[in-house]
C-alpha cells in the first residue's frame, strides 16, 4: 500500500507563490534540491493540477543544467503522472492521464494496490485531498522569505492533527518539516 504525500515549498508565511504567481524565490539551491531527489525517489505516481503540471512538465524534456538536475528529471520521468482538469485535452508527457476530477473512493484505490508512494502536488488538488482525508504525510519546505499574499500552500478552513516525524534545517536557511496526519 502506498501512502499520498503533499509535498510543496513555501514561504514562510505560508505561500506556494506570491500575489503576482512569483516562486522564483522558492528554486532549491543545490543542498536542498539533493534532499528532494531523495525524497522523490520512491515515488511511483504524482498526482497533479492541471496548472502544476503545466510546471512540472518541463522536465519530460528540461533538466540537463546538472547532475542534480539530470537525476531529478530522471526520476519524473520515470513515475507514472495523473492530471486532474476539466479543460487539459491531451498530456504533453510519456506515462500522463489526464482525469476530469479528483474522487476520493479512486483515490483510495489507487493508494491500497500502489507498490511505491505518491504524491499530490499543487496547492487546489492537494487542499482536496487534505479535506477529503486522503493524505498520510506532509513534506513542508519552508524557505526565509515573506511575501503577503498570493496562492496558498494549505487551504483556509483545514483542521488536521499532524505528528512531527523529520525536521532539517538547510545552509540556505530553508527547513524541512515532515509530518503524519493522524
Amino acid at each position: 500500500m502506498g501512502r499520498l504525500i503533499y509535498s510543496t515549498i513555501m514561504s514562510l508565511d505560508g505561500f506556494i507563490a506570491d500575489e503576482h504567481g512569483n516562486f522564483d524565490w522558492a528554486a532549491p539551491d543545490e543542498e536542498v534540491h539533493r534532499f528532494i531527489n531523495e525524497l522523490e525517489r520512491p515515488v511511483g505516481t504524482y498526482l497533479y493540477g492541471r496548472r502544476m503540471y503545466e510546471t512540472m512538465v518541463y522536465w519530460e524534456t528540461g533538466g540537463d543544467d546538472s547532475d542534480i538536475e539530470r537525476e531529478f528529471a530522471r526520476i519524473w520521468r520515470a513515475a507514472d503522472k495523473i492530471v486532474y482538469s476539466r479543460t487539459l485535452q491531451k498530456a504533453s508527457s510519456a506515462r500522463t492521464r489526464i482525469e476530469r476530477e479528483l474522487e476520493p473512493d479512486e483515490v483510495r484505490r489507487l493508494k491500497a494496490s500502489a507498490a511505491k508512494d505518491i504524491t499530490v502536488a499543487g496547492p487546489e488538488l492537494a487542499g482536496q485531498a487534505l479535506q477529503s482525508g486522503l493524505v498520510d504525510e506532509l513534506q513542508l519546505f519552508v524557505v526565509p522569505v515573506v511575501v503577503g499574499a498570493g496562492n496558498r500552500a494549505l487551504p483556509s478552513g483545514l483542521t488536521a492533527q499532524l505528528v512531527l516525524g523529520e525536521e532539517r534545517r538547510f545552509g540556505n536557511g530553508t527547513v524541512f518539516l515532515r509530518y503524519d496526519v493522524r
